[in-house]
């Protein structure tokens, strides 16, 4: 397998994750992010890690940008260097949630200077960024995955090739966290139900585990309410991004998502309530406050 530089910018708990299965695969990673913890925690895994993405970047054939949302991937792109400091036949695996609009027009934006981007968004969560095994939806060139191929090996279980052009990948990421978002409202609200009805949630969770209701984040998630763990997987302020990009991108197509417009009010709700930086699962916690519920106590 052919061994390149990679920088991962970003790691949070997914760029983590990704910066680790790439180090375990022999890669030489250099991990960038502001946070001195994250950059411990990379460095306790056997990394090197340095705070600016431009240090990172520097030579690298492949630079992995896993930041939060379009401003950031721009501003790590350009007014941080990133682009102009990566080696000048590399490519930029993007991997954020954004617009497709937006992933194409920084795509131009990088191509015109002879780099490659292949717009990448990802899904699995940590322990399967961990292990290498996560779901990429790219789009982009065939020399962009020519580029990319691996570091996408090492990071992916699969990938799915949507295009030859950057903005396929970010509009199929867009689908999925509608679902994703909904799914994770809809199992908040039926633990909510559960409990006002006297069932013990445990139960609740086994009996729908293994019944028509269940859905991968039912299972992913509702542990973490059973446990009552809301320490941040993934956040609720993903999704009020995330479900925000939904609802806009149904409003400029013209196409209505009342679905993903009732969930998205009740990330918001939530976040409102101080949870925002919680785990996504902390919905629950905003049924709980409203109908005055007991919800499972965190484990001694």
């Amino acid at each position: 397998m052919q061994r390149n530089d990679i920088a991962v910018i970003g790691l949070g708990s997914m760029g983590l994750g990704m910066a680790e299965a790439l180090l375990a695969q022999g890669h030489r990673v250099v991990g960038a992010d502001v946070a001195e913890a994250r950059r411990h925690a990379f460095e306790a895994a056997g990394g090197r890690a340095v705070g600016e993405a431009q240090a990172a970047a520097r030579g690298s054939d492949v630079v992995v940008v896993v930041v939060v949302n379009a401003a950031q991937l721009e501003a790590v792109l350009f007014e941080a260097g990133v682009v102009e400091a990566m080696a000048p036949d590399g490519v930029v695996i993007a991997s954020p949630t954004i617009a497709p609009g937006a992933a194409k027009a920084l795509a131009r934006r990088v191509e015109d200077t002879g780099r490659a981007y292949l717009d990448a968004p990802i899904s699995g969560g940590p322990i399967k960024a961990k292990a290498g095994e996560l779901t990429i939806m790219a789009s982009g060139s065939d020399l962009a995955f020519a580029r990319a191929a691996p570091a996408l090996e090492a990071m992916a279980a699969t990938v799915h090739r949507l295009g030859d052009t950057p903005g396929a990948g970010s509009a199929m990421k867009l689908v999925n966290q509608l679902l994703a978002g909904v799914h994770i409202a809809a199992a908040c609200e039926a633990m909510a139900l559960a409990i006002r009805l006297g069932l013990e949630p445990k139960q609740v969770y086994e009996v729908i585990n293994s019944a028509a209701g269940a859905s991968w984040m039912w299972t992913n998630r509702v542990p973490h309410i059973l446990e009552g763990d809301y320490s941040p997987a993934s956040a609720v302020d993903i999704f009020t991004k995330d479900l925000g990009l939904v609802t806009d991108t149904g409003r400029t197509t013209n196409l209505p998502t009342p679905l993903s417009a009732q969930a998205l009010q009740l990330f918001l709700m939530t976040a409102a309530m101080g949870m925002g930086p919680d785990d996504d699962t902390s919905v629950v916690r905003l049924y709980a406050q409203l109908a005055g519920l007991t919800l499972p106590e965190p484990r001694p």
